[in-house]
């Protein structure tokens, strides 16, 4: 076997359907296009979202709502995850290289700490942003909660 008598595998290769070629061809006449219409036509193009004539869905649907595009979404991450991490790679530092390190959050997510749970270790915790729960539980050992 060489590159001179390679093939594809049988039946992998169709052959392209050729259309308005005569009646033999099985594909002559109406070049499958069907019988009469706009869509027989030639230069036929539809509308995006027409829907033959049928209310469209986008007229259908109401609006509603406002998104704000300024908003900044935050990945949660409660004190108690902290205390976990902390015992476990034995760290007296939480910043966002930790946090990514350990998967808890992705490259380009901002990172907010909440208060959920209890903290035992004295923590420097580095991060976006901080609930008054969190910070007061973090400096009330002695840490500090550092924002970005």
């Amino acid at each position: 076997m060489d590159l001179s008598n390679l093939k594809p595998a049988k039946g992998a290769v169709k052959s392209r359907k050729r259309i308005g070629r005569g009646e033999g061809s099985g594909h002559g006449g109406t070049s499958t296009r069907g019988n009469k219409g706009h869509k027989s036509r030639s230069g036929y193009s539809s509308k995006i979202g027409f829907e033959g004539g049928q209310m469209p869905y986008i007229r259908r649907v109401p609006k509603f709502g406002f998104k704000n595009r300024n908003r900044v979404e935050y990945k949660a991450i409660n004190i108690d995850v902290l205390e976990t991490l902390a015992q476990k790679l034995n760290v007296e530092t939480i910043d966002i290289d930790t946090l990514r390190n350990a998967g808890l959050i992705a490259k380009s997510d901002k990172v907010k700490i909440l208060g959920r749970g209890q903290l035992t270790k004295k923590l420097e915790v580095k991060a976006h942003a901080f609930s008054k729960s969190a910070k007061e539980a973090i400096e009330s050992l002695g840490g500090k909660a550092i924002i970005i």
